[in-house]
C-alpha cells in the first residue's frame, strides 16, 4: 500500500502512527486539545515518540459538542496550519474536517489528507472537492450527525453493512479520480460497544476494498464503557486493542498517546519479523459463535 503526498509515494509496508491535535475547546479527550502557545511543542513531541502522521481537527464531533460555524472551524486550522506547514515543512498533515470550503482552505494552507469522518454525507461536495485538490482522503463511516449517530445502530451484519457503504462511496471516488482513499470503519461513529468490536474482529475484511486501512480506536467508549472506567484511563485498552487492529491489518492507528502506539507497532513488527515460515492467522470461535481477535499460529 502507498498514497501520493504531493508528488511523493509514501509507503505503507509497515503501519503508520497518526498523532492527535485538537484546536478545539471541547474535543471528548481533554489531553488532545491544545491552544497556541502549546501546539508546536505538542507537534515536536509526537513527531519525536514516532508519529508519521498529525491529524488536525477544529470541529469537535462528540455527541452534544457545540455547533460552530465553517468561519470559525477555519479561524482555529488557519493559524494551526502555518505555524504546522512553518517549522515542520515535511510532516504529512491532515485535517479532520466533513466541510469541503474548510477542506479546500486546508490544502491551500499546506494540509496534505483530508480526513472526513462524514464519509461525503454531511457536504455534497467534499467528494468533487478532493477529486479536484487531488489530495489523499480517508472515508470514514457514519450515519447521521454527530449528534444523532447514536440513534442509528440498527445494522443486518454491522461488518457487511459498512465495507458495503464504503465500497459504494469508493466507486463514486473512483469515477470522479480520487486515487488515494484511506478508509476508516468509525468506530464509535453509529455503532454499538458490541458493534465496534464485531468490526475489530473482522477488521481484515476491509482489506478487501483495495484501500490502506485506519483504526481510530483511541480512548473510545468501546475501552472505557467496557471497562467502568473514563477515557483519561483508557490509554491501557487502547494500546490493547490497538495491537488487535494490527494484527487484523491496519495500516495507520489514529491515536492520542504517539509514544505507546508507535512501541506497540514496533513489537508487531517484531512479531511478524520472526512468524515461523507458513504461519497462519486463524479466527477462534466459541459454543456461542462468537468471533474472536485472530490467532497467529
Amino acid at each position: 500500500m502507498t498514497i501520493n503526498i504531493r508528488g511523493n509515494l509514501v509507503e505503507l509496508s509497515a503501519p503508520v502512527v497518526m498523532g492527535i491535535v485538537n484546536v478545539t475547546p471541547d474535543s471528548f479527550y481533554a489531553g488532545s486539545r491544545v491552544d497556541g502557545d502549546h501546539l508546536l511543542a505538542r507537534v515536536e513531541s509526537m513527531l519525536a515518540a514516532g508519529a508519521g502522521m498529525i491529524d488536525l481537527g477544529g470541529y469537535s464531533s462528540r455527541p452534544g459538542a457545540d455547533e460552530v460555524s465553517a468561519d470559525e472551524e477555519m479561524s482555529r486550522l488557519a493559524p494551526a496550519i502555518r505555524a504546522i506547514r512553518n517549522h515542520f515543512p515535511d510532516v504529512i498533515l491532515s485535517v479532520d474536517t466533513f466541510r469541503a470550503s474548510v477542506a479546500e482552505e486546508s490544502v491551500s494552507l499546506g494540509a496534505d489528507i483530508i480526513n472526513d469522518i462524514g464519509g461525503g454525507d454531511l457536504d455534497p461536495e467534499m467528494f468533487s472537492t478532493v477529486a479536484r485538490l487531488k489530495v489523499p482522503y480517508i472515508l470514514m463511516h457514519m450515519r447521521g450527525t454527530p449528534a444523532t449517530m447514536q440513534s442509528l445502530t440498527e445494522y443486518d451484519d454491522v461488518t457487511a453493512d459498512v465495507i458495503r457503504d464504503l465500497a459504494f462511496k469508493i466507486d463514486s471516488l473512483r469515477q470522479l479520480g480520487v486515487s488515494d482513499v484511506i478508509v476508516d470503519p468509525g468506530f464509535g461513529f453509529a455503532k454499538t460497544v458490541d458493534q465496534n468490536f464485531s468490526i475489530l474482529a473482522n477488521l481484515r475484511a476491509f482489506r478487501e476494498l483495495g484501500c490502506p486501512v485506519l483504526a481510530g480506536l483511541s480512548r473510545k467508549t468501546m475501552i472505557w464503557k467496557e471497562l467502568g472506567i473514563r477515557p483519561d484511563e483508557a490509554l491501557n485498552g487502547t494500546t490493547a486493542l490497538n495491537m488487535v487492529a494490527l494484527q487484523n491489518g491496519a495500516d495507520i492507528l489514529r491515536v492520542h498517546d504517539v509514544r505507546e502506539a508507535a512501541e506497540t507497532v514496533r513489537l508487531y513488527m517484531a512479531l511478524r519479523r520472526n512468524m515461523p515460515e507458513g504461519a497462519n492467522v486463524i479466527n477462534l470461535s466459541d459454543r456461542n459463535g462468537e468471533t474472536f481477535p485472530p490467532v497467529i499460529y
